[in-house]
């Protein structure tokens, strides 16, 4: 054979490679998101698709904001929250390939005022160990600085990083940490000279032509006003619920795009960090930094039965596990009322965003499981009859247990007067404990959303019931009192971890007595 036939043939052989699975049926996607919607009460979704470099789909479905009746399009931004992450990975992956730093720099050589509880883990952190929840530090542990809507500024966040307990030991263990990420990006900000916010906008989000794309949702132009409001399902019916699309966790969370702009950043990543404009925004060589697994997991049973996962880790801003023998990367994202969901396949060359304004995500999944079946051309399944009958009766188990018992050894409490008084967390700051009207209030200093009114449960036991029920965050505080019956301590914990979200971290707190 000549050397021109030989070439026509492998030409062929990979013609045949690349789309050697079936196109992915749009129509039929289209129907899937309408059913997933209805079947899970989801206001509005956007989904886009990336198929061989292509968008085969991008497109709005629904409602933005059921208070306007403002449709969701292609462009409509919603807050894409820890999908942000793998944004802040390939930042730094740009600035590596820049020659300004490199992976396994250790931390305090670019924030030498970074220190942790533990001296030999500030010592020997690094830029990977930052970016792949390997820690030490517990589930979302240190998030009430940041969260919900606080005033911390950067500098006190990483201050408070030192007086976090390790929850496990040093690269151990896989635990989804936030902060780790926030301080990330302040290492993106000292390398590069620029905030992160900047640095995002200018160095990813422009040079991709996400044109509406903003890191940060106070940076949205005022004129933009196609954006989405999250809603939360309580007592029967969706409630509009706004929070600024998780702007606080910066590095962590703080995005806001659309599908029509998160397609050209599924294609750059389908490219192995090529641009849609024919530039590198990042190397091969950093990418598969990013794609491989720094620390693993158990897989799951239940994603066992559901899709064969042999295996799940955790790369640099990249969840990791195979699908019916196939390496699947994404994220997830949520916010109070807004969760998103990225999904590639670089094998099949096929990637999938959706974002919604409704915290159900398994109104995603069952969209993601069914371009994925048409892509792996897999036994048709029900995908949204089957993740909803899952997620129905956890929802219903959930909240059946989220109401408190009542105490078996009831004891009364002490006058109103003996609680009063400021509390201090050395990471989080004061929270006043104040007798006003006859009744005892809490105010978590640094936001205006943790402000409640305490409920005696038992002795010297209250549950906190905060002015907005719809953060689903309902707490015990425990009060320790000194021999004058004046509290010296208190501790907190979720009523139920099932319902609360895990960034409500009440439970690392170490309250004690301000004098």
């Amino acid at each position: 054979m000549t050397f021109r036939k030989l070439a026509v043939a492998a030409a062929l052989l990979t013609s045949c490679a690349f789309n050697s699975y079936a196109d992915i049926d749009t129509k039929k996607i289209e129907k899937v998101i309408e059913t997933s919607m209805a079947r899970f009460d989801v206001p509005g979704m956007a989904v886009a698709i990336v198929e061989n470099d292509k968008v085969v789909l991008a497109k709005g479905f629904g409602i933005a904001n059921l208070d306007t009746g403002k449709k969701v399009n292609k462009d409509t931004l919603f807050g894409i929250a820890s999908n942000t992450k793998a944004f802040t990975a390939a930042a730094l992956a740009k600035l590596i390939d820049e020659g300004k730093l490199n992976w396994d720099d250790k931390v305090i050589d670019h924030l030498p005022e970074f220190r942790l509880y533990d001296s030999y883990v500030t010592r020997e952190m690094t830029i990977r160990d930052l970016l792949s929840h390997r820690s030490g530090l517990g589930l979302g542990q240190g998030d009430l600085m940041i969260w919900p809507d606080t005033d911390k500024s950067i500098d006190e966040i990483i201050a408070g990083l030192k007086y976090l307990k390790p929850a496990s030991s040093f690269r151990s263990k896989y635990a989804y940490n936030n902060l780790m990420f926030v301080t990330a990006g302040e290492v993106v900000a000292r390398v590069s000279g620029m905030s992160w916010n900047d640095y995002i906008e200018k160095n990813i989000l422009q040079p991709l032509a996400m044109e509406n794309s903003r890191a940060g949702f106070s940076r949205i132009p005022k004129s933009n006003k196609n954006w989405a409001i999250g809603h939360i399902p309580m007592d029967g019916q969706l409630h509009p619920f706004f929070v600024n699309y998780l702007e606080d966790f910066r590095g962590a969370g703080a995005i806001a795009s659309s599908v029509n702009d998160m397609s050209q950043w599924l294609r750059t990543q389908l490219a192995h960090g090529k641009m849609p404009n024919g530039e590198q925004l990042f190397t091969e060589k950093q990418q598969q930094q990013m794609w491989h697994p720094h620390i693993t997991s158990l897989a799951s049973k239940s994603a066992y039965d559901m899709y064969h996962q042999q295996f799940r880790g955790y790369g640099l801003g990249w969840s990791i596990e195979d699908f019916h023998g196939i390496k699947k990367l994404g994220h997830g994202g949520g916010i109070l009322g807004m969760v998103s969901q990225v999904t590639l396949l670089p094998e099949k060359n096929l990637g999938i965003v959706i974002l919604s304004n409704q915290q159900a995500f398994s109104a995603l999944s069952a969209v993601t499981y069914e371009v994925l079946e048409d892509a792996l051309e897999l036994d048709d399944k029900d995908w949204v009859e089957e993740l909803a009958k899952k997620h129905f009766e956890n929802k219903e188990k959930a909240y059946a247990n989220a109401t408190p018992e009542t105490p078996a050894d009831y004891q009364p409490k002490l006058p109103n007067i003996n609680y009063t008084g400021t509390l201090h967390d050395n990471w989080y700051g004061d929270v006043i404990i104040e007798e006003l009207n006859g009744q005892l209030r809490i105010d978590f200093t640094h936001t205006k959303r943790l402000k409640g009114q305490l409920e005696h449960y038992t002795g010297n036991t209250f549950i906190v019931k905060w002015d907005e029920k719809l953060l689903e965050a309902d707490a015990y505080i425990e009060f320790q009192m000194n021999p004058d019956n004046r509290v010296s301590s208190a501790t907190m914990r979720a009523v139920s971890t099932e319902v609360t979200d895990f960034s409500f971290d009440f439970r690392n707190l170490d309250l004690q007595a301000k004098k």
